[in-house]
């Protein structure tokens, strides 16, 4: 009796872990197909995306670059001007002012034409 029934229990334990197998499989290969259909979903889209071009509106920037550009080009020449400006103004700056210099040389030749006088006597 005992062999009957280690019999009927090795049976049952086998149809058990056969249709488990069975179960396994059907969800493996459920599972297999569900992962096709996403592989093949996202090979679609990169299909699409290799063939979609992106076109960027680069008209505000574009307007944005050339005022940027006419106000740098304004600055450069406000600064050409200050420094030829500034050079001019050097050019013409004079440490001493004409008539000093007039003066200093005269009161010299007045000085060299004194020593020369006091020393012919």
């Amino acid at each position: 009796m005992i062999k009957e029934w280690e019999q009927e229990w090795d049976i049952k334990l086998n149809i058990t872990i056969m249709t488990k197998l069975e179960e396994l499989t059907a969800l493996l290969v459920d599972e297999i197909n569900n992962f096709k259909n996403g592989v093949d979903k996202l090979e679609k889209i990169n299909g699409y995306l290799k063939d979609t071009k992106i076109k960027m509106d680069l008209t505000n920037y574009k307007s944005m670059i050339e005022k940027h550009e006419q106000k740098m080009t304004s600055h450069i020449k406000a600064i050409e001007r200050f420094e030829s400006h500034f050079e001019n103004k050097i050019k013409q700056a004079k440490i001493y002012p004409n008539w000093a210099v007039v003066i200093f040389i005269v009161s010299i030749l007045f000085g060299v034409v004194s020593v020369c006088y006091v020393f012919m006597k």
